[in-house]
């Protein structure tokens, strides 16, 4: 009789039980880290509602979280700053800044004075880069919503923001209207963010104005099947934000129903939580696999080492005893070979780092220069908030591309100090003592004054919602072949401040010469912080590569100790205890090989949706 197919959710369930009994029995330093890895894993899966100036984006996000006029509708007048939605017993907001300002409380009957550009900010506050708003919703207690801004649509600067919001987060909410077909723009954004997004769902609004929507639908799909096949078979969600807004002023409850029911709201939002909270809970266990098949390479090692020191006794111990004179010497060396390959490789880095913003800034530059000559004298007016925008794209890019290359710095350095086996115990090492990030200083703030041209921001976070969709630092390290993970943000917010502290025209030379000012500014002052983090990198991977070498001395100290012991055993006690650590070291070397295996099982399916 044929054993009924064990579902994924399952296997990894009793996989991560089995793994972790292992550890427990083994190592139980390396199962109390996992443990809280897990618990520490994202609770809610995070949705960003992304499409074209006037799609009534901000109108559906009102129906989903059922509070008509909560989410700004005036579209046409927004500014870069996203909504972040989530819950909570009462209502409460409060506008966010990436660097180490506090967040400032915000009356909710206020919400549009901080997100909209037609309305003016509270006296003395900065314009926010997104404002967290939290409320009694039963959906925000399953999923996080973003609304984002929606001026310029998605063939500006906005189009570049709104994928890197939905690259961090579960899915992305592409909403288009029934009135037409896909435009040429909402096309190139929907092939550019292909391999870049992981989940897309389609809302197609506003169908109770249009009798056609059915063939504006099948129009859509054939054109994604041309332009976007990766979403040809996408399910689209057809909505009524209109008619679910008015149920609340329906005369019968009967009539709310039918309005609510007819609307499509409602099936939209089940939809969603039946695809998003079942694969967030997926991609929390894969977290938990990953810090499993971390902990089980070290307990590898170790086991390995006491096999050897079991069998081959002094042999070993003269081996170890070189090894740690070797580390000694280099740790103790005036000319330190590995500080000067870290101080070439982070001067290689500062190099490329400034051709990298000299490329970002000029290829800004020249797309708003050709905005300017095509632009009316209303879209002049709006354009301090289309900079705004590529600002924060631009310096979330810079910060990544810093980011990655210091990863490679660190790699490139340790992988010369230590062996593969010595690296897999110096991570786990790491890992469980929370120390495996370099965290850069926090830029110097002064207060702006009116000729103050570009206000910086440097902290932990350049993007939306830091405390609601931020990953476990750990989570991710653990997953890459790198032991210290560097993390560096930059958030420049220069065209909305410019705008409200510099008179300028809507002639398009005055406003060239605006640009120029300003984006020289923000290249300057770029330039300046990443510099200065630079020097700040190099100094803590000095010191944790210091730190490294003083651990794996430590542990060849143990080690040789161990062999000691080994040593003074007689022949039988010895050939058990090398019985007991193969029978041990098989099955961690399967468990991990289980674990891998059901990774790829959850990138599979993840990469099919």
């Amino acid at each position: 009789m044929t054993q009924p197919k064990v579902s994924l959710p399952k296997q990894v369930a009793q996989t991560r039980e089995q793994l972790l009994t292992l550890l427990r029995e083994a190592a139980p330093e390396s199962a109390q880290w996992v443990e809280q890895v897990r618990a520490r894993r994202r609770k809610k899966p995070s949705v960003v509602v992304v499409g074209e100036t006037n799609r009534g984006k901000s109108s559906l996000v009102n129906a989903m979280i059922d509070t008509p006029g909560l989410s700004p509708v005036d579209a046409d007048v927004a500014t870069a700053t996203y909504l972040v939605f989530g819950h909570a017993e009462q209502w409460e907001a409060r506008a966010c800044y990436p660097g180490q300002l506090a967040p400032v409380p915000v009356d909710i009957a206020e919400l549009v004075n901080w997100v909209s550009a037609a309305h003016e900010l509270p006296d003395g506050e900065l314009p926010p880069r997104y404002v967290e708003v939290d409320g009694p919703v039963p959906l925000l207690e399953k999923l996080v919503v973003v609304d984002t801004p929606g001026v310029g649509g998605l063939d500006s600067a906005h189009g570049e923001l709104a994928i890197e919001a939905a690259a961090s987060a579960t899915a992305l909410l592409f909403v288009v209207d029934a009135s037409a077909p896909f435009t040429v723009g909402e096309l190139s954004f929907l092939a550019g963010v292909g391999d870049r997004v992981e989940t897309v769902v389609f809302v197609l609004s506003k169908v109770d104005a249009y009798r056609g929507w059915r063939q504006v639908l099948e129009a859509n799909q054939a054109l994604l099947a041309e332009h976007a096949p990766r979403f040809k078979d996408a399910t689209f969600h057809p909505v009524s934000s209109r008619m679910f807004e008015l149920a609340g002023k329906a005369p019968t409850p009967e009539a709310a129903a039918m309005l609510k029911e007819r609307s499509g709201i409602a099936e939209l939002v089940e939809s969603l939580q039946g695809l998003l909270v079942g694969r967030s809970a997926m991609l929390g266990e894969a977290n938990t696999l990953r810090a499993l098949s971390s902990a089980l390479g070290e307990l590898k090692v170790t086991l390995e080492n006491e096999r050897r020191a079991l069998t081959t006794g002094e042999a070993e111990a003269e081996a170890l005893r070189a090894r740690k004179d070797e580390l000694t010497a280099e740790r103790r060396s005036s000319t330190r070979g590995w500080q000067v390959k870290l101080r070439s490789e982070v001067q290689r880095a500062r190099l490329e780092n400034a051709h990298e913003v000299s490329r970002q800034m000029r290829d800004l530059q020249s797309w708003f220069r050709q905005a300017i000559d095509a632009a009316d004298r209303d879209q002049l007016r709006g354009l301090p908030a289309h900079v705004d925008a590529a600002m924060q794209m631009v310096s979330g890019k810079v910060s990544e591309s810093v980011g990655g290359r210091l990863n490679q710095v660190a790699d490139s350095v340790l992988s010369e100090l230590f062996s593969a086996d010595e690296l897999e115990v110096i991570r786990g090492q790491f890992a469980r003592a929370g120390t495996s990030q370099v965290v850069l200083r926090a830029a110097e703030k002064r207060l702006p004054t009116a000729e103050d041209k570009l206000l910086v921001f440097m902290g932990v976070s350049g993007g939306i919602g830091a405390g609601k969709m931020a990953v476990i630092p750990l989570a991710g390290a653990i997953a890459a072949p790198i032991l210290l993970v560097p993390t560096i943000v930059i958030g420049l917010g220069a065209g909305w401040w410019i705008a409200r502290t510099r008179k300028h025209t809507a002639d398009k030379q005055h406003m060239k010469l605006w640009l120029n000012d300003s984006i020289a500014d923000a290249r300057s002052t770029l330039d300046q912080l990443v510099s200065e983090q630079l020097i700040d990198a190099e100094s803590q991977l000095s010191l944790a590569l210091d730190e490294a070498l003083g651990k794996r001395i430590s542990g060849i100290e143990e080690q040789l100790r161990e062999v000691d012991k080994a040593l003074r055993l007689d022949v039988s006690e010895r050939q058990k205890r090398v019985t007991v650590v193969n029978k041990r070291l098989t099955d961690v070397v399967a468990g991990r090989e289980r674990a891998e295996r059901l990774l790829a099982g959850i990138r599979s399916v993840r990469d099919k949706n």
